[in-house]
């Protein structure tokens, strides 16, 4: 049923109010009218039975209609494909105007170093759910890390964000309420389930390939499931899209836990059973239990982890191909499955094991009790010897990756003492004076990846190989979200143009 406007229902509401007032005033005189006994009945009496009457029979007649009606506004407070159906032609028509208004105005320019650069900084693409600032970091839907950490619903006694409420946000723009989040969660458990299908490939994969080739192998034989898939053969009309990529994406990020469990007890638990989802917990929750950890602070962490990993803007690997994929109108499945083969590339979600693999290689050199100036000759050693420091620098931010700061204050309330915890915090001191001196590096600061695999060791998730895994559950939350969008605003197939070398230099008359 679509949403009924705001308008609409508020009349309606006050509607039954009324008559249920009235209802209640009738009611109040057939008491005192009851109470007369055999005394005389005043003509006023009489009035007051017929208004008993006829409040008794409006009663009779809207009673029907009064409950379907807090039914719908029950359910459209917490249902979300609801609250999409009345924003999305509001963004249509505010997008073709603002097109229609400024369609051939100039965004930027191209350089040839831009195009030999991986096209960084080049504006050429439309994200709704994100944007990266180079001072301030990423914001969702306009809200910094620390106001989603502040503004968004916690789990009961927690103190991080839920990953859907923060879902809530990057497909609506709006704060959801703890109703709204909750619905959220037992909806994702309600669709968790796995075809046959998929759960007989995951059981049957060797335990020596990779994590990351068994995850995008597993959603991408979730194509079968495909809702979209299944209308776009049919001959579904296009503005009805949307819907169908809303619901592959519900059910994809539903069942995302459940594939990233069962991969990670297959490949490192001897194929231990990941158990049943609960309806009473939230997704992380779940995904935490599902790999058999049970403390209530690890999956703190992981609602923190899965929140800040969500979505960094259109133009990562992940998030781009995703968006590439979709545009060609493969169904979500498959265009989550292309990005997540990105995420698995070593300059993207690999980087935080390369993190660790240098911590440890630190550690073993200088020891627990180690002095700043053993930092500074370590590093000045990787760095001469042609190496980065893994975890320091970004594409696009001038500062510390926030997603850094709030894993560091993590850390500092819940594991101030551990070893490889202190060693991150010496190295944030030391590392980018060494880089500004250096003088090649435009961004010395550390990034989201110089903290993340130091918090899943202290908790006992000690395999490196896994880590892309969780980060791509995480990722799905922003590149699904804005790909419901994308169908919905009508996004068409993305065609940039190239040019060969020789074409470049015959433009500049080389």
């Amino acid at each position: 049923m679509a949403a009924m406007s705001k308008s609409s229902a508020i009349v309606s509401i006050w509607q039954v109010l009324l008559n249920f007032m009235l209802l209640v005033e009738s009611l109040t005189l057939l008491f005192f009218f009851i109470r007369q006994g055999g005394k005389r009945v005043a003509k006023t009496d009489i009035v007051n039975t017929k208004r008993i009457a006829d409040a008794l029979t409006a009663f009779e007649k809207i009673y029907p209609a009064a409950t379907i009606l807090l039914r719908n506004l029950s359910a459209e407070q917490t249902n979300l494909k609801n609250v999409l159906q009345e924003k999305i032609p509001k963004e249509q028509e505010k997008i073709r105007e603002f097109r229609k208004q400024h369609g051939s105005s100039k965004v930027g320019e191209v350089t040839v170093d831009m195009m030999y650069g991986g096209m960084r900084g080049i504006k050429g693409l439309v994200w709704e759910t994100s944007v990266l600032d180079p001072d301030e970091g990423i914001r969702f839907r306009g809200m910094s890390i620390p106001e989603c950490q502040q503004k968004l619903p916690k789990a009961k006694g927690g103190d991080e964000p839920l990953p859907e409420g923060l879902f809530w946000l990057l497909v609506t723009g709006d704060i959801p309420t703890e109703a709204q989040v909750n619905a959220i969660s037992k909806e994702w458990a309600r669709r968790a389930e796995l075809p046959a299908h998929v759960v007989t490939m995951l059981n049957n994969m060797p335990s020596k390939l990779h994590p990351m080739s068994q995850f995008s192998a597993a959603v991408t034989a979730l194509n079968s499931e495909s809702t979209f898939a299944k209308a776009y053969s049919e001959g579904v009309h296009k503005s009805k899209y949307w819907e169908y990529v809303y619901e592959d994406s519900m059910n994809l990020i539903a069942k995302l836990p459940v594939i990233a469990a069962t991969i990670y007890r297959n490949t490192y638990r001897d194929g231990k059973g990941i158990g049943a989802i609960d309806d009473n917990k939230d997704w992380s929750a779940n995904y935490c239990t599902m790999l058999g950890f049970d403390d209530p602070q690890f999956s703190e962490l992981m609602r923190l982890y899965l929140t800040i990993h969500s979505d960094h803007e259109g133009g990562n690997v992940s998030a781009h191909t995703t968006h590439l994929v979709g545009s060609a109108l493969s169904d979500p499945y498959l265009s989550f499955a292309a990005g997540l083969n990105g995420l698995a590339g070593p300059l993207h979600g690999l980087a935080n094991q390369e993190v660790l693999i240098w911590l440890e290689k630190l550690r073993k050199q200088v020891g627990d009790n180690f002095t700043e100036e053993q930092l500074k000759e370590f590093i000045w050693k990787t760095l001469k010897s042609g190496q980065v420091v893994p975890g320091y620098g970004h594409a696009v931010l001038r500062k510390t990756d926030p997603r850094y700061t709030c894993q560091r204050e993590f850390a500092l309330k819940h594991l101030p003492n551990d070893p490889l915890f202190k060693l991150v915090a010496a190295v944030y001191k030391v590392v980018p004076p060494i880089l500004t001196e250096l003088g090649k590096v435009k961004n010395p600061w550390p990034n989201v990846d110089s903290h993340s695999g130091v918090l899943l060791q202290y908790y006992g998730l000690k395999e490196m190989n896994y880590y892309t895994v969780m980060f791509g559950v995480s990722r799905a939350l922003g590149v699904l979200a804005q790909l419901i969008w994308s169908r919905a605003l009508g996004f068409p197939i993305e065609r940039p143009k190239s040019f060969s070398t020789e074409l470049l230099m015959k433009q500049f008359g080389k």
